[in-house]
């Protein structure tokens, strides 16, 4: 099984950018400069940054821009996943037995990662999981050669010229070969950082000399833990849970932008799974997610969920990681269905984002993609029309707008 690729690749970026320019809907992208002088010029700030004439030399000699990095670059699909879709090929039988052995197998060193980074080691194993499939695929692309390919491109050239700087510094410093490999967009190893992140994050944990991320478990895990933990992980609290949500309840107060004590929580009637009461600890920034609207599962989301989406700002992947984390230790599969497996398209987001515009509902410029302001948007209109204020599209949303326009 491949990995499910809606990354970020460690640094929360990536995966904006590049949902960002859908086609038919982003503006024209300019024709890149010749490539010889741009490539020459990209040569010599590479010279100015420190990188040796030598690394230069050896790490460009040859390259041209790669015409399958432009077409996976420009290709987007048609219809957005939901949660059910996405669930359904993120968290397979087969991954999560796969996962509880590679638990098992690496527990001692888990452990010890543990110990110095304080992130649990069934996080660590999911997150692998979900990247690379265990190891299992770390991509097949030239990353000097993918870079090059788009940083020249001019859609998203200053981002991918920063990594592409980086790159050939890490290779001039040794750290690894020019030949490197990882995906199309320049992630690399079994967690898939891209050069920046690698950088900043990757850690010698086996104290071999070298940061490997695609041949040593302690690098690995390590480099995994370091970023999460600086980028504010606790490792005493879990990242949220299923729950239940009282008949009554208000689900305007959906949406990370809203957090609450758990006792808050607890007062406005929302139980575990089970019907029990929140747990009496404290924890001040839970909020209630509703990622397949007011039908679907709803869960309270904490801290490290937060910072999982500092690795991946994809709601989907977030709750993936932990609901796989979840699977790893032995507990059971969500309660509630997760909602319609059959998504909208893209086409059906950019229409809907533009009557609510039409509307008065201020969705932002239409992008066929669901993100804050259009969900917003949408709990504004629900909430106009007395509707669930889920903030989800769904066909009967769009129904109902369509009779409004």
């Amino acid at each position: 099984m491949k990995p499910i690729y809606r990354k970020l690749f460690g640094t929360g970026v990536l995966a904006l950018v590049i949902g960002n320019s859908l086609p038919g809907m982003a503006k024209p992208v300019a024709p890149p400069p010749p490539f010889p002088t741009w490539l020459q010029a990209l040569m010599a700030e590479a010279e100015a940054r420190g990188v040796g004439k030598a690394t230069i030399e050896h790490a460009l000699r040859g390259v041209k821009p790669i015409p399958r990095v432009i077409e996976l670059d420009r290709r987007q699909p048609e219809f957005t996943l939901t949660l059910g879709s996405y669930f359904k090929k993120a968290i397979s039988a087969e991954r999560i037995v796969k996962g509880k052995k590679m638990l098992e197998r690496h527990a001692p060193l888990l452990r010890r990662v543990f110990e110095r980074y304080g992130v649990q080691p069934r996080f660590l194993v999911a997150f692998w999981g979900l990247e690379s499939n265990y190891g299992q695929y770390t991509g097949v692309f030239p990353v000097v050669g993918a870079l090059v390919t788009l940083a020249h491109d001019r859609r998203r050239a200053a981002f991918f010229r920063q990594q592409l700087l980086a790159v050939l510094q890490l290779i001039d410093k040794g750290h690894f070969p020019p030949a490197v490999k990882g995906s199309w967009a320049g992630a690399m190893g079994n967690h898939q950082f891209i050069p920046t992140t690698y950088r900043d994050f990757a850690v010698d944990f086996d104290r071999d000399g070298k940061r490997d991320l695609w041949n040593s478990l302690p690098d690995i895990f390590a480099s995994a833990a370091n970023y999460l933990s600086q980028s504010g992980w606790q490792k005493d609290r879990t990242w949220g849970r299923e729950v239940q949500l009282p008949r009554s309840f208000d689900v305007g107060l959906s949406g990370l932008e809203i957090q609450k004590s758990l006792a808050e929580w607890n007062i406005l009637g929302v139980r575990q799974v089970n019907g029990k009461p929140l747990p009496d600890v404290v924890v001040d920034d839970a909020s209630i997610l509703l990622p397949a609207g007011y039908r679907g599962p709803a869960f309270l989301v904490y801290k490290n969920y937060r910072t999982t989406m500092i690795w991946n700002r994809s709601h989907l992947y977030a709750l993936a990681v932990g609901h796989l984390s979840d699977r790893l230790v032995g507990k059971g599969k969500l309660r509630a269905e997760l909602g319609d497996i059959n998504p909208l398209s893209r086409h059906d987001i950019l229409d809907l984002q533009r009557r609510l515009n039409a509307l008065g509902f201020n969705a932002g410029k239409p992008d066929g993609r669901v993100g804050p302001m259009t969900s917003k948007a949408i709990k504004k209109y629900q909430r106009r029309h007395s509707l669930p204020a889920d903030g989800f599209p769904n066909s009967q949303l769009i129904e109902h707008i369509k009779k409004q326009s």
